[in-house]
């Protein structure tokens, strides 16, 4: 992706099933853990609702109706299988790709912060939880693309404000942070293009980087 993106487009492309699984994931997890973003949505969905009911209807062909029908009755029922509630910390959305709670997962040490990859195989995408210590801060950098980013528990600040829990942020190439936590803070971040070092060192870095 290389278009701007914002918060209205998600939840727009939530709205309409369109999003590929790592974006939908970040959007699920937001609305799971804000009211407000909560209210957003429900107010595109009926704003959606009203234009469709300005649409000219179209007439179906003859039989359509007795089509569907039939195709209904040869569909086999989902059997989705109970997921456990496991540690109730997780958000909803999160829990099968957490199914054992945050401790158990195999966490990267990266100094004051660390992640570790979720089992996303969408291609383009990386979607990680990271951890980063109260105090501490991210090295300066900015994006090759976009970095979408919910904060699960705690807060961190940067150039766009203060975010807390439920809060969704987008950074793209016009974003040059260094992401500091208020208090130990996680977050789900997903991108879809690597991250590009600004600082002095940071520049000396990048070709070693896969981030």
């Amino acid at each position: 992706m290389t278009d701007a993106l914002t918060l209205d487009e998600l939840l727009l492309g939530h709205a309409a099933g369109s999003l590929p699984e790592p974006l939908d994931l970040v959007v699920r997890t937001h609305l799971a853990l804000s009211p407000d973003g909560r209210r957003r949505y429900r107010l595109y969905r009926a704003l959606a609702g009203a234009l469709l009911e300005t649409l000219e209807p179209v007439a179906m062909r003859p039989g359509a109706w007795e089509r569907l029908d039939r195709a209904i009755d040869r569909v086999e029922p989902i059997r989705v299988p109970p997921v456990s509630v496991g540690d109730p910390r997780v958000p909803p959305p999160l829990r099968p790709y957490v199914p054992e709670g945050y401790e158990r997962l195999p966490w990267r040490n990266l100094g004051p912060a660390s992640e570790v990859e979720l089992p996303i195989g969408t291609p383009g995408y990386r979607a990680r939880l990271i951890q980063l210590k109260g105090g501490k801060s991210i090295p300066r950098h900015t994006h090759k693309g976009h970095e979408i980013t919910v904060v699960i528990e705690g807060s961190f600040r940067d150039v766009q404000g203060v975010h807390r829990r439920g809060d969704l942020v987008v950074a793209d190439a016009t974003v040059d942070h260094s992401p500091v936590a208020d208090e130990d803070c996680l977050c789900l971040a997903v991108t879809d293009a690597p991250l590009k070092l600004t600082g002095p060192i940071g520049r000396l870095l990048n070709p070693l980087l896969r981030i």
